[in-house]
C-alpha cells in the first residue's frame, strides 16, 4: 500500500487535479474569450476520443491482464481483463440509465427559448449529471499516474480536453440565467472538483487492498469506463459540430499523438 503522502501518490493527485481544472478553462471561454469554432469543437473532441480508445485498449487493458496474470496463468489472466473491461462498460451503461448525461447541452440553439429559471434549471442539471460523470474518470486519471505516469499523463491530457466542453455546457445556461461570470465559472469548478474527490475516495477505500488483482480489476474496469465515454459521448459530440471531415481527422490525429508520446515516454 502507498502511503498518500508519498511522491507517487502525489504525482498522481497532482495530474488529476490539472485535468480537472480544464473544466473552468471551458467555462472561461464561454464568459471571457470567443467562442471554438465548430470545427475546432468538433476536431478536439474528436482528438480526446481518439487518444482515450487508443490508450484505453492498447495500454490500460494490458495492463489490466498483465496484473491478473501475476496472480495466474495468461490465459486466466487475459479473460480475467476482458471480463474486467466489459464490466466497465456496463457500469457506465447503468450509470447513463439513472443519471443521463446531457450529450446536447453545448447546443446553444435550446437555450434561446427558455426562461432564467428553465435556463438556471438546465445548468444545475447539467452540472449534477457531469459532476456524476467526472467521479469515473478522475478516478481512472489517478490510477493509471500512479501505476505508470507514462501511462497516466496522456490519459490526463485526453480528459483534460474532454473537460473543456464540459465546462461549456455547464456554463452557458447558468450565465445565461444569471447574468453572473463568477457562478457560472464556480459551477464549473464545482463539476471538475468531482475527478479529484472521485480520485481520493477511490483511493482511500482500496488502498489497504492493493494487490494485483485489485490494481487488474480497476484498470480493466477504467479501460471500459474510457472506451464507452470516448464512444458514447466524445464522437457523437464532435460529430454534431463538424462541417466536413474534422471528427475523423481528430480522432486519427489523437490516436496517432498518443502512440508517438507513449513511444517517446517509453525511450526516455
Amino acid at each position: 500500500m502507498s502511503d498518500f503522502f508519498s511522491t507517487n501518490v502525489l504525482i498522481a493527485f497532482l495530474v488529476t487535479v490539472l485535468a480537472s481544472l480544464a473544466t473552468v478553462v471551458g467555462g472561461a471561454l464561454v464568459l471571457f474569450f470567443k467562442q471554438p469554432s465548430p470545427r475546432l469543437l468538433s476536431f478536439g473532441l474528436a482528438f480526446a476520443g481518439g487518444a482515450m480508445v487508443y490508450v484505453s485498449l492498447t495500454e490500460i487493458l494490458t495492463k489490466s491482464v498483465d496484473s491478473f496474470s501475476q496472480s495466474y496463468d495468461s490465459q486466466i489472466g487475459f479473460a480475467f481483463g476482458t471480463f474486467a473491461f466489459l464490466a466497465g462498460i456496463l457500469l457506465v451503461i447503468l450509470l447513463d440509465r439513472f443519471i443521463p448525461n446531457p450529450h446536447d447541452a453545448l447546443d446553444r440553439a435550446h437555450l434561446t427559448d427558455q426562461n432564467d429559471a428553465g435556463l438556471y434549471r438546465t445548468g444545475l442539471l447539467t452540472l449534477f449529471a457531469i459532476t456524476a460523470h467526472n467521479f469515473p474518470e478522475g478516478l481512472a486519471t489517478f490510477f493509471a499516474t500512479l501505476e505508470n505516469a507514462t501511462l497516466g499523463v496522456p490519459l490526463a491530457a485526453a480528459i483534460a480536453i474532454h473537460n473543456i466542453p464540459e465546462g461549456i455546457a455547464i456554463a452557458v445556461p447558468v450565465y445565461a440565467a444569471t447574468k453572473s461570470k463568477s457562478m457560472a465559472l464556480l459551477a464549473s469548478f464545482i463539476s471538475g472538483l468531482a475527478e479529484p474527490l472521485g480520485a481520493l475516495i477511490g483511493y482511500s477505500i482500496l488502498a489497504p487492498f492493493m494487490n494485483s488483482l485489485v490494481f487488474g480489476t480497476v484498470f480493466g474496469l477504467i479501460a471500459g469506463v474510457m472506451v464507452f465515454l470516448a464512444l458514447d459521448e466524445l464522437l457523437p459530440a464532435a460529430k454534431r459540430y463538424a462541417k466536413g471531415h474534422e471528427t475523423v481527422y481528430g480522432l486519427v490525429t489523437g490516436m496517432s499523438m498518443l502512440a508517438v508520446s507513449l513511444v517517446l515516454f517509453k525511450l526516455i
